[in-house]
């Protein structure tokens, strides 16, 4: 596919292909803006690249280790992309991110288990913080407005379609759609297809 970039975009991209170099050692092209939170908490592969106004941000919440957001090599994620990580979020290599995605590994409160410090009397910015990693394998493609909430695992070979919120593990090698997403196909290797549950 061949891109056509009028004068503006061309110049803009000269500055991004510039800040990727200074900044983003590594990777293909960062776009600005660019919001991270959190930098050294960030790991990324060869290749990384973004669009437009991504939020990558990583806090410092006591849990996972000093690599909160790792992303394999030759990632491509779209505009407007936003990855919250309080443990861990790990996106595998060759993954494509479509625009509006949100992957988070944190929640303001417990809403699981009886807890008094999440109740509906307390603001839920003074909830206490609840994390579980979050795990993309490789070669997944993340279709526009998805969200991945904490503790999912995502396999290999995934495709989640548009509009998606996946709040379960979805198996690798399957198509899942839908809100709560659900597998709708999986690759069938024998006869190198997909096929419809």
């Amino acid at each position: 596919m061949k891109n056509s970039y009028g004068l503006g975009e061309i110049l803009s991209n000269i500055i991004s292909l510039v800040y990727t170099k200074v900044f983003y050692k590594g990777a293909r092209f960062i776009r600005r803006p660019i919001y991270v939170r959190g930098k050294r908490y960030l790991t990324y592969g060869k290749g990384f690249s973004t669009g437009y106004g991504c939020r990558l941000e990583m806090f410092d919440t006591g849990k996972g280790s000093l690599e909160k957001i790792l992303i394999g090599e030759n990632c491509k994620i779209g505009d407007y992309v936003h990855i919250a990580a309080g443990e861990k979020v790990t996106i595998g290599s060759n993954c494509l991110l479509a625009s509006k995605i949100f992957i988070t590994d944190i929640s303001h409160g417990n809403y699981t288990d009886f807890d008094m410090n999440s109740t509906p009397d307390i603001a839920p910015d003074q909830r206490p913080l609840q994390t579980s990693k979050v795990s993309i394998g490789k070669n997944v493609w993340i279709g526009e407005n998805v969200t991945i909430l904490p503790g999912v695992n995502i396999g290999d070979g995934v495709v989640i379609g548009a509009n998606a919120v996946v709040n379960k593990n979805i198996p690798a090698n399957s198509i899942a759609v839908g809100c709560p997403a659900k597998v709708v196909k999986i690759f069938n290797k024998d006869e190198n297809k997909w096929m419809k549950l």
